[in-house]
């Protein structure tokens, strides 16, 4: 069994917040099989590594010995969390949150241990609540108290509309916790309000408070902004190892030891030593960065992939070599048109794209750069090279 000490410094690690650390410390040292509560609310069920962060400390506490319990929240997805919304979201039919929770629950089980995973929907002690059971868990809150939510509060002072069913949505969550007797609830720095509810509703419900653990939102690849698809500065759980590679090698240096920390299963130790070494210059952080990005892929496509995407990394980006799986189509002499089949193949975003990029030596066509698309010569077999990393291979007929 892990000594206390050694469990608080894993579960630690890149952490925000912890509330309630002598309490957890007290629970550890029990030897208790620790309940450990994240409660998802499936609205946008694509899993990015800005989502893994939670899900990666719950598997390391999960290795610890704990279990692991996530609460689909089928019953509050109808209202939608309104945290940090300006306005009322729209609620969630039936069939759309249990459509998203059967995706939520195939992508965390690419992450968590299924054996040793819990999954509960909150539906199966929300809905059978009677009406008098629901006014006696809103007395347990004030109105004040939920003013005190930084949305609430800015909707409440810019006079806008706030509507009753909003403020249940905390109270819900709250009481989930009442329900599965957490001992731990993981959430991020922008769900702090809604599971400290959780601690308040345990305490007037005469259970022990859980601790709450409060990890830090991941900047994407920008290295500003939180990792967002719709910003496109993500790296997708489900995309090719190649790829997720490739995104990796573009993260910010200053964000290196954050990522290590957040989305990668590295002891705390080797991390405090891979922060020191980059602070005194003992290592070229494009190389921590390499070790990084295999890190990340092959947690999610297994070691010879994360070797195969380390390799063609070297080859393409490193020596300029042509790639050996670049994506090939056949024309026939008389349809050729390389604007066009640049721009179909999606390597470009618009043919004046394409041209501004030959103007500036940014095309290679059989490996050498074209100032003019006219000088393209149709040999049975052209490797188009667009900038470092895009290529296509053209079979003319």
């Amino acid at each position: 069994m892990i000594n206390i000490d050694e469990q608080i410094k894993i579960i630690s690690k890149g952490v925000d917040e912890i509330i309630g650390l002598e309490e957890l410390k007290e629970k550890l040292k029990s030897k208790k099989e620790l309940v450990v509560k994240l409660g998802l609310d499936p609205s946008a069920p694509d899993i990015h590594l800005g989502h893994t962060v939670v899900l990666r400390k719950l598997k390391q506490i999960q290795d610890l010995g704990h279990k692991v319990v996530i609460i689909i929240g089928d019953f509050t997805g109808k209202i939608g969390d309104p945290t940090g919304k300006s306005k009322a979201r729209k609620p969630l039919t039936t069939e759309q949150v249990l459509e998203n929770a059967k995706t939520y629950e195939t992508q965390i089980f690419k992450i968590l241990d299924r054996d040793k995973t819990e999954v509960k929907f909150n539906s199966e002690w929300l809905s059978k609540m009677t009406f008098e059971e629901v006014i006696k868990l809103a007395a347990k809150s004030t109105v004040a108290r939920m003013l005190e939510r930084e949305d609430f509060k800015k909707r409440y002072e810019s006079n806008m509309s706030i509507s009753l069913h909003e403020f249940f949505y905390p109270l819900m969550q709250g009481f989930d916790s009442v329900e599965i007797k957490a001992d731990i609830e993981m959430g991020g720095t922008d769900q702090r309000f809604n599971v400290l509810m959780g601690r308040m509703l345990q305490k007037e419900f005469g259970q022990e408070p859980q601790s709450i653990i409060i990890m830090p939102l991941l900047e994407g690849l920008d290295g500003e902004n939180k990792m967002s698809k719709s910003l496109g500065n993500y790296i997708g759980i489900d995309e090719d190892a190649a790829i997720m590679f490739e995104k990796a090698m573009t993260i910010p240096d200053n964000l290196i030891i954050k990522y290590f920390e957040l989305v990668a299963d590295i002891h705390p130790d080797v991390v405090e030593k891979i922060k020191k070494d980059l602070e005194e210059d003992k290592v070229n952080p494009r190389d921590v960065k390499i070790s990084l990005a295999k890190e990340i892929v092959e947690l999610y496509h297994g070691r010879e992939e994360a070797t195969a995407a380390e390799e063609r990394f070297r080859k393409v980006f490193q020596k300029g070599e042509i790639p050996e799986d670049i994506k090939t189509v056949e024309v026939n002499s008389g349809d050729f048109n390389l604007a066009d089949i640049v721009l179909e193949n999606k390597l470009v975003p618009s043919k004046k794209e394409f041209r501004r990029l030959i103007d500036q030596g940014g095309v290679k066509v059989n490996g050498e750069r074209i100032n003019n698309i006219d000088e393209v010569l149709l040999v049975p077999e052209l490797i188009i090279q667009i900038g470092k990393k895009k290529f296509i291979k053209i079979i003319i007929n």
